[in-house]
């Protein structure tokens, strides 16, 4: 079978480069002042809660609860409008368009979350997850242990990014070190280069033999098993149990001065969140660009191997899965932001190796993260209207302990 990446631009970057990351990081101050005067702008059109939903996603499948609830109308239930979810190219694009005000509900990576509004110093606020789970390790299908990947180059989407801490702490564990160094530098019999590569093009890198395994979102695992160029050697969430990888956000003004728009817009989404787990097949063919609104480039068979729960007991067969008592999905959805979660993620950057203006993170205490990048009033409510944590399988307690297992 033969897969190709479609994006509206001829370069296509679903990842952060560096480049990105220096715009990302520049959003902050004096520079963000046009934009913020656009967001402002755009905000006095409406009045009130009639500020229509305008979606910013990349494809893929983090942003699957968007799309299930345009698809089925469910912020028109709630009482809002909804445009077309915008598909952008980039996670700077969309972080500019985000603060502009030209989307005002995004997903962004965990990590980021925290960069936009600590580093970058803009009022995002995290809402709601927007998944568990969902990204893997692929490797290539010489590579049978986390061993053999010693003196290679490993591809990861962004330095601040869950897969970046977590393929770190596989490696530490393994005894290898990972390391930053410039294409051609010779590396340690120990060491693993890590680079970043944007998720669409890791496939390739992976075939071409120039990276020897890449850690990111689903479904760019799907295409490489799809495509017999990589296997799966380990998912994300056999490594952090129930962990988020991508988070709903919106701008604190919004809340601010639309605290009624803001709930409407996430009980949607957990409405969303909980249809999917129901109904994973549908969710497949919806998100595929076979589907009516095609809002991914990706076949269906692809998305089916994420989606589909039976697919995924093959890996507890092959022993793919380290800890099957943990009962996870490939991706799972459950929309509660723990605070143990922020909390052990702030901890976990701190000892990761990452690029670019990490002053911030060195600086940030956990417990002040917890309470500050997150509101969780919404959620909460959101998950009275639909039969609590209890419905998504989970105890019906907004604390718990994380657990990692590298």
């Amino acid at each position: 079978m033969t897969y190709q990446h479609i994006c509206p631009s001829s370069h296509c970057d679903c990842g952060i480069s560096r480049r990105d990351w220096l715009r990302i990081a520049a959003i902050s101050g004096v520079a963000a002042s046009p934009l913020l005067r656009a967001g402002d702008a755009l905000a006095q059109k409406f009045k009130g809660d009639d500020v229509p939903v305008r979606i910013g996603y990349l494809a893929i499948t983090d942003a699957t609860p968007f799309f299930v609830a345009h698809s089925r109308k469910l912020f028109e239930a709630e009482g809002l409008q909804a445009e077309k979810p915008r598909l952008f190219r980039s996670w700077a694009q969309l972080i500019e368009a985000f603060i502009a005000g030209q989307v005002n509900v995004v997903h962004l990576l965990s990590p980021t979350t925290l960069s936009v509004r600590y580093g970058s110093k803009f009022g995002a606020k995290v809402v709601a997850w927007n998944h568990m789970s969902g990204s893997a390790i692929t490797v290539a299908p010489n590579i049978n242990s986390v061993a053999d990947l010693a003196g290679t180059t490993f591809a990861i989407p962004f330095w601040y990014s869950i897969h970046n801490i977590l393929i770190q702490q596989v490696l530490r564990k393994n005894g290898l070190t990972p390391v930053s160094k410039p294409k051609g530098t010779a590396l340690g019999a120990k060491e693993v280069n890590l680079v970043i590569v944007p998720p669409a093009e890791m496939v390739a890198a992976l075939a071409s033999k120039s990276v020897s395994g890449f850690i990111v979102a689903d479904p760019f695992n799907a295409v490489a098993e799809t495509m017999g160029v990589g296997k799966v050697a380990r998912f994300l969430g056999d490594i952090w149990k129930d962990h988020a990888c991508c988070l709903v956000t919106l701008s604190e003004r919004d809340i601010a001065e639309r605290p009624e728009w803001a709930q409407r817009v996430t009980t949607a989404i957990v409405k969303a969140q909980l249809w999917t787990r129901e109904h994973m097949g549908e969710t497949a063919e919806l998100m595929s660009k076979d589907g009516a609104n095609k809002y991914t480039p990706h076949p269906l068979p692809v998305l089916q191997k994420v989606f589909d729960l039976k697919d995924f007991e093959q890996y507890r067969a092959k022993g793919v899965l380290q800890h099957p008592a943990w009962n996870q999905r490939r991706i799972d959805f459950q929309p509660y932001p723990f605070p143990s979660y922020t909390q052990e993620l702030v901890k976990a950057m701190q000892g990761t190796l990452m690029e670019g203006n990490v002053d911030f993170i060195r600086e940030l205490d956990p417990a002040f993260a917890a309470k500050d990048l997150v509101d969780d009033r919404f959620v909460k409510q959101a998950l009275s209207q639909v039969g609590g944590l209890k419905a998504f399988g989970h105890a019906e307690d907004f604390s718990r302990k994380e657990v990692i297992a590298a």
